[in-house]
């Protein structure tokens, strides 16, 4: 039995989010797509929070459901601090095993920032004290940094972050057992980097609309709750972790360096050669995640550590229907589609992951199967994103892969 989690969404409390990022939207999309486990979002600010004590009910211990729907307590906030005279701004995650220790943390919080302004909260504090003020409300709550190759807001971000984890969390750096690789980097690019090996790399969405629910996440081979979960990111456990699914990273919009106002995209190569100066402005360029793993790498691509958790790329499968159709992904014709194949066929992940090449031919038209198909095999046009323009993945009429395969 496969437990599918996305643990990384936020709530319409949160800047930039759909008005539907509400619990009832929430679960219905995460039925459609086939999700188990959701993680809550948000839960720092004071009406999402009543929100969730209002419409979630106790399951498993340190989990929470709405209908067959399950909810893991988390947030993400904004660390704003200095190290060595330096600003920096760093996002994490934040896990809790129960709606009491919510509380109590949002009260150590408070003074820190204004939770009401945001869902995830400026908070002038250090990471390392944010760490230390979780584990001093509840043993069992943990930190995960955030999205941890993007530009401006994480930690080994080009403007603002660390080249190291222990410059980033001091002596709490014990406690951080996991890392969240965010949409612009896969865990193959992560695994160049030999002192990321004893971390668990997480996948998640980083939703700010229902939608877009389950774009990446973790697959799970059996239920987990609280404890549970914990334990098996804690001991980056192989047998009960399957894999991740992944963004392809190309798509994220700070994969490559440039400037959007210039169309400007480099490769890290290309932007090496022009001393990260745009080609257009002559300005510098907003360096990318690709050219930040590049330059903190001490293994070539391609390098698999031992003790690995696999991966999976995926498109969406709004995304492959749209392509098909030759029609917006919010277009009617579309979302009918969408909703007839999630209703005959199970679920999004299980057309996208699991149903036979026969039972797709069987079940779909022969460009939808066969596009279906292509996205399995990485048989894709890829033009990477830059300076917060994503990327586009586009499904290729070429017999052969037009990139990399996938390594799994």
């Amino acid at each position: 039995m496969k437990y599918i989690a996305d643990l990384h969404i936020h709530s319409r409390y949160s800047r930039a989010t759909s008005k539907d990022m509400d619990i009832e939207h929430l679960a219905s999309f995460a039925r459609d797509k086939g999700i188990n486990l959701l993680g809550t979002g948000d839960f720092t600010h004071p009406d999402w929070l009543a929100e969730l004590k209002r419409k979630l009910k106790p399951g498993r211990e340190g989990i929470y459901k709405c209908q067959d729907v399950e909810f893991i307590l988390t947030c993400e906030v904004c660390n704003i601090f200095t190290f060595n005279g330096v600003t920096k701004k760093v996002h994490n995650l934040i896990f809790l095993p129960s709606l009491k220790d919510v509380e109590r943390l949002n009260e150590e919080l408070a003074p820190f920032g204004k939770l009401y302004s945001d869902g995830r909260p400026i908070l002038s504090l250090e990471a390392r004290r944010l760490v230390e003020m979780v584990d001093k409300v509840s043993h069992t709550g943990f930190v995960v940094p955030a999205h941890i190759w993007t530009p401006w807001f994480s930690l080994f971000g080009s403007k603002s972050g660390f080249d190291r984890i222990i410059d980033c969390f001091g002596d709490q750096t014990a406690k951080v057992f996991a890392l969240e690789t965010g949409l612009s980097s896969d865990p193959g690019m992560n695994w160049r980097l030999s002192a990321l090996d004893r971390y668990t790399l997480i996948s998640n969405s980083d939703a700010h609309s229902p939608s877009r629910i389950g774009r990446e996440a973790n697959i799970f081979s059996e239920p987990l709750d609280y404890p549970g979960l914990r334990q098996v990111l804690m001991e980056k456990d192989r047998e009960k972790f399957l894999c991740t699914i992944e963004f392809f990273p190309e798509e994220g919009k700070y994969h490559f360096d440039g400037h959007r106002v210039c169309h400007s995209s480099l490769s890290p190569e290309e932007s090496k050669e022009k001393n990260n100066i745009c080609p257009v402005c002559g300005r510098k360029v907003t360096i990318g995640v690709m050219h930040r793993v590049v330059d903190l790498a001490d293994r070539e691509l391609g390098f698999i550590p031992h003790n690995a958790i696999p991966y999976k790329r995926l498109v969406p499968l709004v995304q492959i229907i749209a392509s098909v159709l030759k029609k917006g992904e919010i277009s009617d014709t579309v979302k009918r589609e969408y909703q007839r194949i999630v209703k005959d066929l199970g679920s999004e992940f299980a057309v996208l992951l699991d149903l036979s090449e026969e039972k797709l031919y069987s079940s779909l038209s022969p460009e939808m199967a066969k596009a279906i198909i292509k996205v399995r095999k990485g048989d894709l046009k890829v033009i990477p994103g830059y300076d917060g323009e994503y990327g586009k993945v586009e499904i290729s009429d070429e017999k052969e892969p037009a990139s990399q395969p996938s390594l799994f």
